[in-house]
C-alpha cells in the first residue's frame, strides 16, 4: 500500500466518522425536543375557536373553591385515620407481643406472641362479619343492630341511576369520612382489647380456651360496652339513654382499659396461680424485648389517642400532646416510687410507668390541658406501681403480667381524673357548659364514677360467666405436665430459642 493510498483511506474514514456523528447529534436533538413540540408537528393545528376555548380557564366560583378545599380536607383526614389505624394495629404486634413476650419465661415466649398474632386475625374476621354492626349499628340503648352485618352499608356500592360508584360516609360532628376509615380504626381496638387480657392468664391457659374466650368476650362484653359509650348507648355523654349523664371517654378508658383490666383480674382469680408461684424463679426472661415493646406501644398510642378525634384538626394535636406528656410523667412516677422504696429504679419500672401513663390519659386525651396531663401521668405511675407491688402482694392473686394492675387500676384512675381535669377549652363538647371539677362543675365527675362502676360490674359478671361456661365445656388450664414443659412446646410444638 502506497502512502498516497493510505492518506486517502484516512480522509474517507474521517468523513464517514463525521457523517455518523452528525447523524447521532440530529437524533439526540430530535429526542430532546419538548414533548408538546413533537405533538404539534404531528397533529393538525386547532381552529381559532377551539384554541380560544381550550386556553380559557373555567370561571372561578366560590362553590368551586369550597369543593376543592373540602376534597383536600377529606384527603388529609383519610390519610391520618389510615395512619392511626396502622399505628393501633402496630401496638398489638409487634408492640404488645414484644412487651408481654419479654415478661414471660423463655418456655412461654412463643405462646404469648401467638396469642397476639392470632387475635389480629380472629378479631378482624369477627369485626367484619358482625362485630362492627353490634358496636355501631342502629341507635338503640343497649346493643347495635344488623345495619353493618357483613360490611353492608360500609363497602362501596354502585348507583344505577348515576352509573357511578357510591361511598358510604361516617359523620364526625358534621365532617364526613369514609365508613371504611371508621370501621378499620375501631376494629383495631377490638383486636388489642382481648389481647391485653392475655397478660393475666399467661403461661397457663389452653390455647383453645383462649380462642373461645376471646370470641365470647369480644361479642358479649366489648361490643355492648362500645355501643354504650361511643354510639349513643347508656353510657354515652349527654345521650338520651345515658345513666347519670354518661361518660367522657375520648379513646377507651372504660371500653378498653377498665373492661380488659377488670376481666383480667377475674381470669387470674378463676384460673388460679401458676405452678410454682411464690417459690420458683419467674423473672422476665428478656427485658430487652419488653423495653422495645414499651417504646412501640408509646409510639402506637399516638394513633390510639390522637386518632380517636377521627379527624386531623386542632383537637388531634391537643390529644397527641396530652398523650406524650402523660407517658413521660408516668416513667418518672414509677421510677420515683422504686427509687424511694428499693433504692434504685428499674428498667422494667420505667417501661411499665410509660404504659401506666398512657393508660391513664386515654379517656382524657381530648379533654385535658398539657399540665393536667403531666399530673395524671405522674399519679398513674405511682398508683399503678403500688397496685402491682403492694396490692398484688397483699391479695395474693397471680396476674402474670400485671394486666389488672396497669390497665384496670390505670383505666379506673384515668376515668375518674377525667372528671377532675376536663375543660371546655380543649373541647366544648357540651357547648359553653363547664365540664370538670377544675372548672367548678361536679356533674361530669359523677357521670365518670357511675360509668366506671357500671363497667366494673358488667365486666366482672360477664367474664365470670364466660369463664365458667368454657371451663365446663373445654377446661381452662393446661395440664400440670404441659405447664411445666412450657406452652411453646405443649400447645404449639415449637421453641422460641434453640441453642445447639
Amino acid at each position: 500500500m502506497t502512502a498516497s493510498t493510505g492518506g486517502a483511506d484516512h480522509v474517507r474514514g474521517l468523513r464517514r466518522a463525521a457523517a455518523l456523528l452528525t447523524f447521532f447529534v440530529s437524533l439526540i436533538s430530535f429526542g430532546l425536543r419538548p414533548l408538546h413540540a413533537q405533538d404539534a408537528s404531528e397533529t393538525t393545528a386547532p381552529t381559532a375557536d377551539a384554541d380560544v376555548s381550550s386556553a380559557a380557564p373555567p370561571p372561578l366560583t366560590l362553590e368551586a373553591v369550597n369543593a376543592t378545599a373540602q376534597q383536600g380536607r377529606l384527603a388529609g383526614n383519610i390519610a391520618w385515620m389510615l395512619t392511626s389505624s396502622a399505628l393501633v394495629l402496630f401496638m398489638t404486634a409487634p408492640g404488645l407481643a414484644m412487651f408481654y413476650g419479654g415478661l414471660v419465661r423463655k418456655k412461654n415466649v412463643l405462646s404469648i406472641m401467638m396469642q397476639c398474632l392470632f387475635l389480629m386475625g380472629l378479631m378482624t374476621v369477627l369485626w367484619a362479619l358482625y362485630g362492627y354492626s353490634l358496636a355501631f349499628g342502629g341507635s338503640g340503648p343497649w346493643i347495635g343492630d344488623g345495619e353493618y352485618l357483613f360490611m353492608q352499608n360500609v363497602q362501596r356500592g354502585w348507583d344505577e341511576a348515576s352509573n357511578l360508584p357510591t361511598e358510604p360516609m361516617y359523620d364526625v360532628f358534621g365532617t364526613p369520612i369514609p365508613m371504611y376509615c371508621h370501621m378499620l380504626f375501631q376494629g383495631m381496638f377490638f383486636i388489642i382489647t382481648p389481647a391485653l387480657i392475655c397478660g393475666a392468664f399467661a403461661e397457663r391457659m389452653k390455647f383453645s380456651a383462649m380462642v373461645v374466650f376471646s370470641i365470647l368476650w369480644g361479642t358479649l362484653v366489648y361490643c355492648p360496652l362500645c355501643h354504650w359509650v361511643w354510639d349513643g348507648g347508656i353510657l354515652a355523654f349527654n345521650s338520651q339513654h345515658a345513666i347519670g349523664g354518661g361518660a367522657l371517654d375520648f379513646a377507651g378508658g372504660t371500653v378498653v382499659h377498665i373492661s380488659s383490666g377488670v376481666s383480667a383480674l377475674i381470669c387470674a382469680l378463676i384460673l388460679g396461680r401458676r405452678r410454682g408461684f411464690g417459690h420458683d424463679d419467674m423473672r422476665p426472661h428478656n427485658l430487652t424485648f419488653t423495653v422495645l415493646g414499651a417504646a412501640m406501644l408509646w409510639v402506637g398510642w399516638f394513633g390510639f389517642n390522637a386518632g380517636s378525634e377521627l379527624l386531623a384538626d386542632h383537637l388531634t394535636s391537643s390529644a397527641f400532646c396530652a398523650t406524650h406528656f402523660s407517658a413521660a410523667a408516668g416513667v418518672l412516677g414509677w421510677c420515683a416510687y422504686e427509687w424511694l422504696h428499693n433504692g434504685k429504679p428499674s428498667v422494667l419500672g420505667a417501661a411499665s410507668g410509660a404504659v401506666a401513663g398512657l393508660v391513664c390519659i386515654t379517656p382524657a386525651a381530648g379533654f385535658v390541658q398539657p399540665m393536667p396531663a403531666l399530673a395524671m401521668g405522674l399519679i398513674a405511675g405511682v398508683v399503678c406501681a403500688l397496685a402491682c407491688s403492694k396490692l398484688k402482694g397483699a391479695v395474693g392473686y397471680d396476674d402474670s403480667l400485671d394486666a389488672f394492675g396497669v390497665h384496670g387500676v390505670g383505666g379506673t384512675l384515668g376515668a375518674l381524673l377525667t372528671g377532675v381535669f376536663a375543660t371546655r377549652a380543649c373541647w366544648n363538647i357540651d357547648g359553653p357548659n363547664k365540664l370538670g371539677l377544675i372548672e367548678g362543675e361536679s356533674r361530669v365527675f359523677i357521670g365518670q364514677a357511675i360509668a366506671t362502676a357500671v363497667t366494673w360490674l358488667f365486666s366482672i359478671v360477664a367474664t365470670f360467666i364466660i369463664l365458667k361456661v368454657i371451663d365446663a365445656a373445654l377446661g381452662l388450664r393446661v395440664s400440670e405436665q404441659s405447664e411445666v414443659r412450657g406452652l411453646d412446646v405443649s400447645e404449639h410444638g415449637e421453641e422460641g430459642y434453640i441453642f445447639t
